[in-house]
């Protein structure tokens, strides 16, 4: 358990020394990077409205493709901390390699069902709304 926090210790660490901000960045980005941002969002969100013809069903939708969108590094890092415990910890503990392997299996049904439910949603609500 140690060595897991101290890799992550690390990893965090590194992250945090390659993506040092300084205040002259700051002062010379865009101010106007978030407007655009937020303006895009709402433009894709009206889209999503105007194509299932329903505000319902079009932020249904939006929100369906960010779920798809954000479940991917999401469920690569659960798999990951199960193989971990299934292949590194669980060599000499049984009882971790089963979590590990419950992990992995978890994570993998958690992707399948974000990244296939927004294609269930778009053909149950094209086709059979009419």
């Amino acid at each position: 358990m140690k060595k897991i926090f101290i890799t992550l210790l690390i990893v965090l660490t590194l992250f945090v020394t390659f993506s040092t901000v300084y205040a002259t960045t700051i002062e010379n980005s865009d101010d106007n990077q978030f407007v655009k941002i937020a303006q895009k969002e709402k433009k894709n969100l009206e889209d999503y409205n105007k194509s299932y013809g329903s505000e319902a069903y079009g932020l249904t939708a939006f929100i369906l493709s960010k779920v798809r969108i954000y479940s991917i590094p999401f469920c690569f890092i659960g798999i990951v901390v199960g193989a971990i415990y299934q292949y590194i910890i669980g060599i000499r503990k049984l009882d971790v390699r089963d979590r590990g392997f419950k992990l992995i299996i978890v994570f993998v049904t958690l992707f399948v069902i974000c990244q296939v439910l927004p294609l269930i949603f778009a053909v149950v609500v094209k086709s059979w709304r009419g």
